[in-house]
């Protein structure tokens, strides 16, 4: 079983910073990539961010220059800083980890982003 939680999503203005994490446990030895994937209403859910073991980083290009995603190998854990954030960034922020070549989600937390 592998466990995801993400914690800091919330309303923020447009133009303003948000910093998403999340914490990952149980059965996650050998796992690839961490990083992030988001849902906005109507829409499917797409990648935004992904940083692999070994530190190479990807970003989705509606994101690039705006968001940086970090990790911390010892603690398991991976963040999204988003800064500059538009009303098109307004979704369900999902982390994602990435182990035998199958992605596991989090539950999600709400960005809202006001114009």
């Amino acid at each position: 079983q592998v466990q995801l939680v993400e914690s800091g999503g919330g309303l923020v203005q447009a133009g303003e910073s948000l910093r998403l994490s999340c914490a990952a446990s149980g059965t996650i030895s050998g796992y690839t990539a961490m990083g992030w994937y988001r849902q906005a209403p109507g829409n499917q859910r797409e990648f935004v961010a992904g940083i692999t073991v070994g530190g190479s980083t990807n970003y989705a290009d509606s994101v690039k220059g705006r968001c940086s995603v970090s990790r911390d190998h010892r603690k398991n854990t991976v963040s999204l800083q988003m800064n500059t954030l538009k009303p098109e960034d307004t979704a369900v922020y999902y982390c994602f980890l990435r182990r035998l070549n199958h992605n596991y989600y989090g539950q999600g937390t709400q960005v809202t982003v006001s114009s």
